[in-house]
């Protein structure tokens, strides 16, 4: 059997994404992190870099792919509040920090599996309470609030805000799906179903990184390039 190209085989894809939009989502994340980091070293003084990791996390997401399932409001502020609670949790009761931390991460996930707000940064939003040393632990279950929930509004608003400014990339998702998404009516004839779409995913059983909404943005775009691009003698055999 002949192994597929070393690319394809660690899954180098090229993104279709422009230059300005790599840019933007670099300046949003830069602007995000700067008022995080100065604003939890005002509330946590030195121990503040302890908590920003898991933020610059959540920063790829909101600013490089906030139409993601995974950067919306609900996995962003549920998953790191969940994941925050049961990391505390973890390094209270479990004294043996190797397994506080496996555990805390464990069972953070499939917490936010079941609750429906996985976000891939509160792995380490729960694996920073059980190891980022005394001054955290001390925090006991106020880390919640702070430092994790006043990062998560900082980031959550400077994403609203900076977002918004770009009509085609405006966060949360659903400030674009009226603008850019075209209703049904107008869309081709042949399209996805909500339950057609469930369907497939139920039987793929697995986390799929993008919405329903997205989807059918992709299956309308591509039906029209495929009209306006299909060879004459498609047609005519058609007619046929």
């Amino acid at each position: 059997m002949s192994l597929p190209p070393f690319s394809d085989l660690i899954h180098i894809k090229a993104t279709p994404a422009s230059h300005t939009e790599k840019l933007i989502s670099g300046i949003g994340a830069f602007l995000a992190i700067y008022a995080i980091y100065n604003i939890s070293q005002m509330i946590l003084g030195e121990h503040a870099f302890f908590i920003v990791a898991s933020m610059g996390a959540a920063a790829v997401l909101l600013f490089a792919v906030p139409h993601s399932p995974l950067s919306q409001p609900w996995p962003l502020f549920g998953g790191n509040l969940l994941a925050a609670f049961i990391g505390v949790a973890c390094a209270h009761l479990i004294p043996e920090t190797i397994v506080a931390a496996a555990a805390a991460v464990g069972i953070s996930i499939t917490a936010m599996y079941y609750l429906k707000c996985l976000h891939p940064p509160a792995g380490a939003t729960a694996l920073a309470a059980v190891v980022s040393g005394p001054a955290v632990t001390a925090l006991g279950f106020q880390y919640i609030i702070t430092p994790i929930l006043i990062n998560l509004l900082v980031i959550f608003f400077i994403a609203v805000i900076f977002n918004y400014s770009f009509k085609w990339r405006r966060y949360p998702a659903s400030l674009t799906k009226a603008e850019l998404i075209t209703p049904i009516s107008e869309a081709p004839q042949t399209m996805l179903s909500h339950q057609g779409i469930e369907s497939a995913l139920q039987q793929m059983d697995s986390f799929i990184d993008i919405n329903e909404e997205d989807l059918k943005q992709i299956y309308r775009l591509a039906s029209e390039f495929d009209q306006k691009n299909r060879p004459p003698e498609i047609d005519k055999d058609a007619a046929k």
